[in-house]
């Protein structure tokens, strides 16, 4: 998620669990270590240029929930030791409150589509529940103003009412985006079953903003299968765009270390694509839209006949042109086609 989304988590949490009287110094302490895990780019860039380790390795010592909890601990024991008596004053509850600002930094990120390597070092695939878009007023607003509130009135009682209710209503939200999740999942499982797609894997996201126009993603034996899902204004089947990938050339480059990264960490949801130069381009189908994608990648050219790994380059990205005014439109009064 966005990094205010974050800072607001964080100050949350840790202003709900520390004493009334700390809970200024909560809400700056909270806001704080949720935003922390994300300074990871900072600690990997000193040691390596490459774009596709840069994306891959994001999000995981960082956002482990087997390491956070130490570096939770390891920042109370500091506090403790060095502090000015806060957490002295009440070390079970900064204890808990620390915790509870780091961890749900990587668990919140695990609702997003990006991946989130929520058990690193074990050799386990990157977590994306895929249902919230990075940025999502619905979840970040009750946040804001529990902070708002919080911040305002203190150490009275009615602060911590605040707190609690806009950690529940914003859970209740990511609750609402798991249920929208699941109903055009299977709107689209019915439309990819009477292709005769049954099997085929799938991604369903929200679009940018909101959790009631989705997009869904269907890997096929050619390429892959593009469909959207408004909630509000679509009935009846989906309707799915097909578009072609380079499954030969990407099913040939398969044992390049790129391609096994980014495999990996995207679960085959790929596009590739030969250049008129002979370059294997590889794009991330989850993030972005036709036809540009947010992560695009060069990563081998053909020498004589034979894919050989080249340093990855990264393509900019394109914003689209559509602007929010579409978006609005698909949502509420536009259908499918």
């Amino acid at each position: 998620m966005d990094s205010l989304t974050q800072i607001l988590l964080g100050g949350a949490a840790a202003a709900a669990i520390a004493p009334a009287r700390h809970r200024r110094a909560a809400l700056l302490a909270g806001a704080a270590l949720g935003t922390l895990p994300d300074l990871d780019s900072f600690l990997l860039r000193p040691f390596t240029d490459d774009p596709v380790a840069l994306m891959t390795m994001h999000r995981s010592f960082s956002h482990s929930l087997l390491v956070l909890p130490f570096v939770g601990a390891l920042v109370w024991w500091l506090f403790l030791r060095f502090g000015q008596g806060r957490t002295r004053d009440a070390p079970a509850r900064w204890f808990w409150a620390m915790q509870a600002a780091l961890l749900t930094h990587p668990l919140l990120d695990a609702f997003t589509v990006y991946g989130t390597q929520l058990w690193w070092p074990l050799p386990s695939a990157p977590v994306a529940w895929a249902s919230i878009f990075i940025i999502d007023l619905g979840y970040t607003l009750w946040l804001l103003l529990a902070c708002v509130v919080a911040w305002c009135l203190a150490e009275k009682a009615s602060a911590q009412r605040a707190l609690v209710a806009g950690l529940v209503l914003s859970s209740a939200y990511l609750g609402a985006s798991l249920l929208a999740q699941q109903q055009v999942e299977r709107a689209a499982a019915r439309t990819l079953a009477g292709m005769g797609l049954a099997d085929a894997p799938r991604l369903a996201t929200p679009t940018p903003f909101n959790i009631l126009l989705w997009r869904v993603i269907a890997m096929t034996p050619t390429g892959y299968l593009v469909g959207e899902r408004s909630l509000v204004a679509d009935r009846g089947p989906m309707v799915f765009t097909a578009h072609a990938s380079d499954v030969k050339a990407l099913a040939d480059a398969r044992e390049l270390p790129a391609v096994r990264r980014l495999q990996w960490f995207n679960g085959g949801f790929m596009r590739a694509q030969v250049d008129a130069e002979g370059a294997l381009v590889l794009s991330d189908l989850r993030m972005g839209q036709e036809p540009s994608y947010s992560f695009q990648f060069e990563v081998a050219r053909r020498v004589d006949g034979h894919w050989q790994a080249v340093a990855p380059k990264q393509f900019a990205w394109k914003a689209p042109t559509d602007g929010l005014g579409a978006l609005w439109r698909r949502i509420w009064t536009e259908p499918s086609r």
